[in-house]
């Protein structure tokens, strides 16, 4: 299984960081320029100590490079987070980068499209968007934690949604406990 992150500039690059850490598969990984600036202010971490957490690493402005083209073989492409920009160019059809190409690949090859927007509050715009893509075949998951699970911390939130992402890509885990029909039963 091979698994394609793309990170881009919205609030909570932790998200993909952490997602990177919990792939037990092959993965590559694209940074956007705005994604790497928020990294350093939100995470303290570098573009590169991001890349360094995948197997293999593009740049955004390569439309050269393999993940560009639908005959190159991926199972999932993960972006996260996605930004409101980005979100917008691959409903609109708009691949300018290597990011939203690899979004246009996944939708024209069936391939799974996992868009997790991190924004707040949603314009009807945006939701728009999102229903466009939903009916493409991508699956929107904001990042909105749950409860249920009593988290103690932020890497317990974190871990919530990356593991629900980890869902959605086949891989099992275990970064919190599941939901089993009643509080009284968890």
């Amino acid at each position: 299984m091979h698994t394609v992150v793309g990170i881009t500039g919205a609030s909570g690059l932790r998200y993909g960081v952490r997602l990177l850490e919990c792939l037990k598969h092959e993965t590559t990984v694209v940074v956007s320029a705005e994604a790497a600036a928020i990294a350093e202010g939100e995470l303290g971490v570098s573009k590169r100590e991001i890349e360094d957490k995948a197997e293999h690493h593009y740049e955004n402005d390569d439309l050269s490079a393999p993940l560009a083209s639908g005959s190159f073989r991926f199972d999932a492409l993960v972006i996260v987070p996605c930004s409101m920009s980005t979100l917008s160019k691959i409903s609109c059809g708009v691949a300018d980068n290597l990011i939203t190409r690899t979004a246009s690949v996944a939708l024209k090859e069936r391939r799974k499209l996992v868009l997790v927007p991190r924004e707040t509050p949603l314009s009807t715009i945006h939701l728009q968007n999102m229903l466009r893509l939903s009916e493409a075949g991508a699956v929107i998951m904001p990042a909105c934690p749950a409860f249920y699970p009593s988290p103690e911390n932020v890497d317990d939130v974190v871990d919530f949604i990356v593991g629900r992402i980890l869902d959605m890509v086949g891989q099992e885990h275990d970064l919190f406990r599941r939901w089993n029909g009643g509080y009284g039963q968890l």
